[in-house]
């Protein structure tokens, strides 16, 4: 089937819904799951799924909602679905049948998922490869708030909304699971509704409305906005959308408008059938394409890694990794995901897979295998080689047992806290795997991304420095360069994220907060301005002589008074405003092994003058506060709590 067959038989179908009534079908949000189909399991899961499908639309037909399992062990197909109540049966029809159509994008036919929700205004559809019926609440629930703010007053406005939500939540259980209601105070009505799949009881049903009432309050002064739970569907509108007085709704149902509902869904079920048909002849049009595509963004590198020792195939990596199964996943960074693998020859490694849902991410392979993959010092993970033949671009590194410095810091709670003399060995060798990059390999290369989770840590402690996604190779004869800013908020030199001048200072300024993060204990605060970051107390401890009370009180004591005085001033050293105040990181090595004075430190940046303990002023750089405010956007960044960013936050060129 061509593209353009392809495109006519979706016109029709949305064509023929929207001429005949209106069955809220818009989508709120579609969530595909983590978890694939093997293989030799695709073919199964397949037709199980297809089946579960086609067994869904006479329930949903008849009773308006659905629940079937399909299949045996581990490719069993469970699926729910719903219509919200106040459709009429020919709407829940309608809206159930484009539901199936779409939830078809959760299947990508290079990599089965086995699990997906989709969220319509009118209804609801899920399946997945476990029992998931009872489940109220879930890890991947989400708030959709709508796009328009509302004009007029706000304060009022929200207080509405909460009143509103909070009557949805106390009488929808009453009301078998469901509830539509308002609020009006002068001139300002606005609108809810809520609905608990019939799956639940009513102590769950309790719980997943007022965990939506707790969430969408984050909403307001949007003039929309939907929670959308395992358990449960709630929305405000500032426009009236749902229906009180549907005619033919279940109870009220003749027996000629089901069959015509039936022949409708079965007609629709067909379509369905034959889109999915047509999706597999599209992938494998779009498999071809994107192979061309990528020989053309890769140019002689695809040559160049193809003919070397360094190129593995695509199956070996995927076999080693037990089909990148979740089991081995080790983490997750701003550029890919990494799981753990072992080659057939027993050999443990590190593989990488490089989202391909931001334009850089040729950049990021581009960079890991040409600047890196010669490279050879103690301190930095080594590249063995990378995949780029296959449906997407891998990279395999070598396998560093403790994962990384923040993982052993602040997330592993089976290992003791580290020593003083651990965390010293730790700050010497990544200043030394740092002195390597910027002036004694035979490229010049600035990382841009130091941090605690691109440490990581061998058996014995060893550091490495890891993910040279965002480096850049530095010309000898420039003295900066401009570049598009990329990074992590907290450990971004003022003068790189303000105005994008990169030199070796940028990776200097981040290895300074990082010392100070190591030493304390603490993580770096970048965006609290009520109360102050783990880099201003250690200043403030500084101007004060009480330094020694910034030492992590973990290590109860056992530490070299003055070696843990030194180490926290050449932390402040590193973090100065000013970029050339601070020092090169050769002579910041020379600074950790005793051969070289340490001066005095100057403020770092960030922190008003007044906190400075010290006559001389020192420029405020308000405009930081600003630009991070800007680019803490959550789509630009894993923030797990508060204000700390533990992952990789690439900012969109």
């Amino acid at each position: 089937m061509s593209v353009l067959s392809l495109r006519v038989l979706i016109l029709l179908l949305f064509h023929i819904k929207q001429s005949f009534c209106d069955p809220r079908a818009t989508e709120a949000a579609l969530v595909c799951g983590n978890r694939t189909a093997e293989p030799s399991d695709r073919q199964v899961f397949v037709a199980n799924f297809l089946a579960a499908m086609d067994a869904i639309s006479p329930a949903v037909s008849r009773q308006r909602y659905g629940v079937i399992t399909n299949g045996t062990g581990n490719n069993t197909v469970y699926a729910f679905g719903e219509c919200i109540k106040d459709l009429s049966q020919n709407d829940c029809n309608l809206c159930f049948a484009q539901c199936k159509t779409s939830i078809l994008r959760c299947l990508p036919f290079q990599r089965l998922t086995k699990g997906g929700r989709l969220f319509y205004d009118g209804c609801y559809l899920r399946y997945d490869d476990y029992m998931f019926f009872n489940e109220s609440l879930s890890s991947v629930d989400r708030t959709v708030c709508g796009s328009d703010d509302f004009v007029g007053n706000r304060s009022l406005f929200r207080e509405s909304v909460l009143e509103l939500v909070r009557n949805v939540s106390d009488e929808g259980p009453k009301n078998d699971g469901f509830f539509t209601g308002f609020v009006n105070k002068g001139n300002l009505t606005v609108y809810g509704l809520g609905q608990c799949w019939e799956v639940l009881n009513r102590s769950d049903c309790v719980k997943c409305l007022e965990n939506g009432v707790s969430r969408i309050g984050s909403c307001p002064p949007k003039v929309e906005g939907r929670v959308l739970n395992a358990g449960c569907y709630l929305r405000y509108s500032t426009t009236r959308f749902y229906n009180n007085s549907a005619s033919d709704a279940p109870s009220g149902s003749g027996g000629g408008s089901h069959r015509r509902a039936t022949i409708l869904a079965s007609t629709c079920g067909a379509i369905a059938c034959l889109l999915f048909i047509a999706a597999i002849s599209l992938f494998a049009r779009k498999k071809i394409v994107k192979k061309r595509r990528e020989k053309k963004q890769l140019g002689a590198l695809l040559a160049i890694v193809t003919r070397s020792k360094t190129n593995f195939s695509y199956e070996t990596l995927e076999e080693a990794t037990n089909y990148f199964h979740n089991s081995n996943k080790l983490g997750q960074g701003g550029s890919g995901s990494v799981y753990k693998g072992i080659l057939p020859s027993g050999q443990t490694v590190a593989v990488k897979r490089l989202f391909f849902n931001t334009t850089q991410w040729a950049d990021h392979f581009f960079n890991e295998v040409n600047l890196i993959s010669d490279i050879n010092h103690k301190n930095l993970v080594k590249l063995l080689g990378c995949s780029i033949t296959g449906p997407e671009s891998l990279l395999v590194y070598e396998y560093v047992p403790n994962q990384s410095l923040h993982e052993y810091l602040f997330v592993r709670k089976d290992v003791p806290r580290l020593g003083w003399e651990e965390r010293y060995k730790i700050i010497l060798g990544t200043a030394e795997g740092l002195d390597f990059l910027h002036e004694k390999s035979n490229l010049r290369i600035i990382h841009r991304d130091i941090k605690l989770s691109n440490v990581l840590l061998e058996e014995d402690f060893t550091p490495k420095i890891a993910d040279f996604g965002l480096a850049r190779m530095f010309p000898e004869d420039k003295t900066h360069i401009s570049t598009a800013v990329a990074g992590t908020l907290g450990y971004m030199a003022p003068e790189y994220l303000v105005r994008g001048k990169l030199t070796e200072k940028v990776d200097v300024y981040s290895f300074g907060v990082l010392v100070i993060e190591v030493v304390t204990g603490k993580r770096v605060n970048a965006f609290s301005q009520n109360s102050h970051s783990i880099l201003q107390k250690v200043w403030n401890l500084n101007c004060s002589g009480k330094l020694i009370e910034a030492v992590d009180p973990s290590i109860n004591g056992k530490f070299p008074v003055e070696g843990a005085i030194r180490m926290l001033k050449i932390g402040l050293i590193c973090a100065q405003a000013t970029a050339e105040l601070r020092p090169s990181m050769s002579t910041v090595v020379k600074m950790l092994i005793g051969d070289q004075e340490i001066p005095r430190p100057k403020q770092p940046p960030f922190l008003s003058s007044s906190s400075s303990g010290e006559g001389s002023s020192v420029e405020v750089i308000n405009r930081f506060t600003q630009t991070a405010t800007y680019f803490s956007r959550p789509d630009s960044y894993t923030e797990s709590s508060g204000n700390e960013i533990t992952e990789s936050s690439i900012i969109p060129r």
